[in-house]
């Protein structure tokens, strides 16, 4: 088996929010080809022109190649190889950022073509399933106003879910707000269900952040997640040395070298790899296991389409420390529609797909509405 040609797709909402935190928006999808017929598909959660542009690239010599140019040719089941391979050939200008995303979404790919090829499910591949079933949490954006905010807890609560995420909007505008933002998720969400916050970057620094996490903390926060810039590492560990409430980061961070340093340096309480950035499948498994021997969770960041849904449920499923699958619940066509047979998610658990690859199948009607030339 021979990969013939790669494709990165940009996908892009006809109208878009430049100022919302809100990437189901736009997608980047990657399909990969082979001579069997076979087509492997892979996301990248990441500005999908510039990922397109990696991936797309001339080779300019032995260390700087775009990415499809060193898949062209390759057996696409040698897939650790082929992640090594991409990576040496980018080396002059990659080793983290946005070509180690891109090479996510490839990778990614590669797994869906070996597990069509098998006529497995891709938990297969990745060692098998501890669980085939796996908690959920609603993710959402923060509303602009505390009425907003506990509504939209309550008709989450009331579909079933038991814990339920609300992040960016207008945290860090005031500290007063903030207070009160998470105040009405709490009386919307009950007593039973845990929240988790992801403040986007909002606190100003470490100070700032441990301030705020006490002033919150009454309202029992499961996590507060990336408060600070994620090269803070220092500010990560002073805060996660002050506070009661778990500090997770982790999904702007990309392969096991900074998420070593996350874990050892920044001592978050969770690690939050996303599939699409960190380098793909093959990278996540190795995050996974470095903080599983730190004795900490890893709940993989997960918002954009369903294919990212299913790589993270297909990874959680195998891995000792997850918790949850993130689950996006934002409205955007591109999150609800672009696949056919999307994550099942009842009472607030999710079901692990149990057909070959993925699992799941692009919807080529929604995939031609959105694409864009780039």
């Amino acid at each position: 088996m021979r990969i013939t040609d790669v494709e990165a797709l940009v996908l892009r909402m006809p109208h878009i929010d430049v100022g919302a935190a809100d990437s189901t928006q736009d997608a980047l999808i990657v399909r990969v080809h082979t001579d069997e017929g076979i087509v492997g598909i892979g996301e990248v959660d990441a500005s999908p022109t510039v990922v397109k542009a990696v991936i797309d690239a001339p080779p300019s010599h032995a260390i700087s190649s775009g990415l499809r140019e060193i898949l062209i040719g390759e057996d696409p089941r040698d897939i650790e190889r082929l992640w090594d391979k991409m990576y040496q050939g980018s080396v002059f200008y990659g080793r983290r950022g946005v070509a180690i995303m891109a090479l996510s979404g490839l990778d990614i790919a590669l797994y869906d073509i070996l597990g069509k090829k098998l006529g497995v499910p891709v938990y297969r591949l990745l060692g098998g399933a501890r669980r085939k079933s796996v908690p959920a949490y609603a993710s959402t954006l923060m509303p602009d106003t505390p009425e907003e905010a506990q509504e939209h807890a309550s008709e989450l609560a009331a579909r079933g879910f038991k814990a339920m995420k609300f992040g960016w909007g207008p945290f860090g505008q005031s500290e007063d707000l903030d207070e009160e933002l998470v105040a009405a998720v709490r009386r919307g969400a009950g007593e039973q269900v845990e929240i988790l916050l992801d403040i986007g970057f909002g606190w100003r620094n470490a100070d700032h952040a441990i301030k705020m996490t006490r002033r919150i903390e009454r309202y029992r926060p499961f996590w507060i997640e990336e408060p600070l810039l994620p090269d803070d590492v220092d500010g990560y560990a002073r805060l996660a040395g002050a506070v009661d409430v778990p500090i997770a980061a982790g999904e702007e961070n990309t392969t096991r070298y900074e998420f070593s340093d996350l874990l050892e340096r920044g001592r978050v309480d969770i690690v939050q790899p996303d599939v699409t950035r960190c380098g793909g499948l093959t990278e996540a498994k190795r995050i996974a296991a470095l903080a599983h021997a730190r004795g900490k969770p890893c709940v993989p960041h997960a918002w954009s389409t369903g294919v990212i849904s299913a790589a993270s449920l297909h990874l959680i499923a195998t891995i000792p420390n997850a918790l949850f699958l993130e689950y996006c619940v934002r409205p955007n066509p591109l999150n609800t529609s672009l696949v056919k047979n999307p994550v099942q998610v009842k009472d607030g658990v999710a079901t692990v797909p149990e057909a070959p690859g993925l699992g799941v199948e692009l919807d080529e009607a929604e995939l031609a509405r959105f694409a864009v030339q780039a």
